[in-house]
């Protein structure tokens, strides 16, 4: 009996194979059943990425960030966001790498450049070698821009007595035809913020202006919305100096001249300067201090010994309710 009518009888149930035919058989045998166990691992085809759109975070009035997850099922998947205020979308986020894995990641992509008060779509998309997997469409709605205000006095420092224009401008969203209101706390500001003149409304852009007829002391400003939630300005110090005028009389001694005026406020012993303007500079000339004149103002005469140019008063006052300032240049020929 040859090898195979052994090997048929096997199978009819007939003669026993020898021991080492067997073996042999059952090597065979499992050649075979690993061959094809390792035919569908060999024969593995990966798949089109699989994506969730996700919901937007840290959402403002200018920005958001989207979220969502990707499963690159195997292969180099590359993901980005649509959006855009329609399903139709129309802006897209730069493309971004999700890998190749077989798991589900979390990503998320930041957008910028949005509108406030405004509804916008978005959707997840994702790219491999397999094809284009594309998630849900989802809104979100951006968030109002927050009002705020900025204001300014001018001129700064204003002459003792002299009108003061206070302007600025609310920005955010809805910032035209707010009711504004001017407050002040004068020198040297115990008395707190006061109502003062009656409140604006700001155009289209928001932008208003308070003029103070006259200003005496320093005086720091602000203003507020009579929102329900007021917005408040940051505070604008106005300073006042005092009110110099000064004149050039000639004198009997050649080289001389008085140098004369009045300071207002009445700030008695205040220092007084008289400065030859030189390329630029002033060079003291003479000095003395201001002297009473009457309830409202002081006096200052001073001779000089002189030379042909410009001339300036300095009236230096100790710091308070006024500021130092200079008086009109006076030209000696």
């Amino acid at each position: 009996m040859n090898k195979f009518t052994k090997l048929a009888n096997l199978h009819r149930g007939g003669e026993r194979p020898r021991a080492r035919t067997a073996r042999r058989y059952r090597l065979a045998a499992g050649a075979a059943s690993i061959a094809v166990l390792a035919l569908p691992a060999a024969a593995h085809a990966a798949a089109a990425p699989k994506v969730t759109t996700g919901g937007a975070r840290e959402v403002s009035y200018a920005s958001a960030v989207l979220a969502g997850s990707v499963n690159p099922n195997g292969a180099n998947t590359s993901y980005y966001f649509q959006y855009g205020p329609t399903k139709a979308y129309g802006a897209q986020t730069a493309i971004a790498d999700a890998g190749s894995g077989t798991n589900a990641n979390t990503v998320r992509l930041a957008i910028a450049g949005l509108q406030p008060i405004t509804v916008y779509h978005y959707r997840l998309v994702a790219v491999n070698a397999s094809g284009v997997s594309t998630g849900s469409d989802n809104a979100f709605k951006t968030i109002a821009v927050p009002l705020s205000l900025a204001i300014l006095s001018s001129p700064n420092p204003v002459p003792f007595g002299g009108p003061v224009t206070v302007q600025g401008t609310l920005s955010g969203t809805l910032n035209a035809n707010r009711a504004v209101v001017l407050q002040a706390n004068t020198f040297p500001f115990t008395a707190g913020f006061q109502s003062i003149l009656n409140p604006e409304l700001t155009t289209s852009t928001g932008g208003f202006s308070f003029v103070v007829p006259s200003l005496e002391q320093i005086t720091q400003f602000r203003v507020f919305t009579t929102t329900s939630t007021p917005v408040v300005s940051a505070v604008a110090t106005e300073n006042v100096a005092v009110r110099v005028t000064s004149h050039v009389a000639r004198t009997k001694r050649a080289g001389f001249a008085r140098i004369y005026g009045t300071v207002t406020p009445a700030v008695v012993g205040a220092q007084v300067g008289v400065l030859r303007i030189a390329q630029g500079h002033g060079i003291l000339a003479g000095g003395t201090i201001v002297k009473a004149r009457n309830s409202i103002s002081g006096q200052f005469s001073r001779v000089v010994r002189v030379k042909k140019g410009a001339y300036r008063v300095l009236v230096k006052v100790v710091p308070g309710g006024v500021v130092s300032a200079y008086g009109t240049p006076l030209l000696i020929h």
